[in-house]
């Protein structure tokens, strides 16, 4: 298999990297980092109204632009290695997703608009308390009333769950025994409480939300199986993280490179030094075979072949590349990386989180198995 990116994908990075070293350099994560939100309204705006990201892979006919999820995954790889702080993953990896694979044409027509403006910021609440990941675990109840149904039960290690408009809850239907996702309005939600997290990468917000008879509309049809969307979108968003997870790990490569090259000891540079050349290599050789595996599971959905395997193997591998390329970023700065001041404890801490975001390596690395038939 051969993949190229074009010319216009290459335009693409080179405008959203522009894009995140004039809106979002390091001393503005850092200052975000210590907000309760995360993230700049104004800056998020920016994102649609002057690239128009958020509508980048949302259909033309439900408000967005059209193109691929090849390029939005492009657009996750820059926004990774700027450690952007938005909630684009949450809104549009997990929350339009979920409307784009399980919601019915009149609920894409009404919900995905908002989306792709960025006037309305959606997330997925799926993880519980009781640390399941897989659908089939899902134990919140969604007592139906009428047309619509009463959401009981807590979500945990939802993304940017404190301030998004737009909450899609996945929930079992007593009635049926069946998994299905709702969605509820942030602003209209009697008995919704949200907590903000403490995390170890504070650049990256997550909330545990708790439904008390919340009311709570089904994304799809009632013969749906909401499992299975459920499996979908978190596959898709698991090829996303992937994505971002390279940028954070090319940006570790490339930063430990040019500190090895002007940082001198004993009179040259350190980088002459084999055992940081050698380090140095090891780092190519890691994000090069990651990007082969976040572009090749991005081909996956767009051919929609091999999904399962692909996205589960492009985070299980693009997950513990990132770890150690952020620990080897840290370790070629020597005593400095190991300071607040610099930046390489910023990108282990979002490599570490990372690591555990979607399910974990180990859940990932089972789902590659079962794919497998091991």
């Amino acid at each position: 298999m051969t993949f190229a990116l074009t010319d216009e994908q290459h335009q693409l990075q080179q405008v959203v990297r522009k894009f995140c070293e004039a809106k979002s350099p390091i001393a503005e994560v850092r200052r975000l980092m210590e907000t309760e939100d995360g993230f700049d309204p104004a800056v998020w705006d920016q994102l649609g109204s002057e690239l128009g990201l958020q509508s980048l892979a949302i259909p033309e006919r439900f408000g967005g632009a059209g193109f691929s999820f090849v390029e939005l995954c492009l657009v996750f790889e820059e926004l990774g290695r700027a450690l952007f702080c938005s909630p684009f993953l949450s809104s549009i990896a997990l929350g339009a997703n979920a409307i784009l694979i399980g919601g019915t044409d009149e609920q894409r027509e009404r919900l995905l608009p908002d989306i792709a403006s960025g006037n309305v910021r959606a997330t997925l609440a799926f993880a519980e308390s009781t640390k399941a990941w897989a659908p089939h675990d899902v134990a919140a109840d969604a007592i139906a009333d009428g047309a619509s149904y009463r959401l009981r039960g807590t979500k945990t290690l939802v993304v940017d769950g404190q301030t998004a408009d737009l909450i899609i809850v996945s929930a079992r239907r007593p009635d049926v025994g069946a998994v299905s996702l709702f969605t509820v309005e942030a602003s209209h939600a009697p008995g919704l409480r949200r907590t903000l997290l403490p995390t170890l990468d504070q650049t990256r917000k997550l909330a545990e939300l708790h439904f008390d008879d919340t009311p709570a509309q089904l994304l799809g049809s009632t013969d749906d199986d909401g499992a299975e969307t459920l499996r979908g979108t978190l596959q898709n968003a698991a090829v996303c993280l992937a994505a971002e997870q390279l940028g954070g790990a090319a940006h570790c490569l490339d930063a430990s490179v040019e500190y090895a090259q002007m940082r001198s000891q004993f009179g040259r540079p350190i980088g002459s030094f084999q055992a940081i050349k050698h380090r140095c290599a090891d780092m190519l050789v890691d994000v090069e075979s990651a990007r082969s595996a976040a572009y090749y599971a991005m081909a996956a959905v767009v051919d929609e072949t091999d999904m399962a395997l692909a996205s589960s193997l492009a985070y299980a591998h693009c997950s513990e590349v990132f770890s150690r390329a952020a620990s080897a970023m840290v370790q070629i700065h020597g005593g400095v990386g190991y300071t607040w001041e610099h930046d390489a404890h910023l990108y282990l801490k979002r490599a570490k989180a990372s690591e555990a975001l979607l399910g974990g390596i180990g859940y990932h690395r089972d789902a590659v198995a079962d794919s497998m038939g091991l």
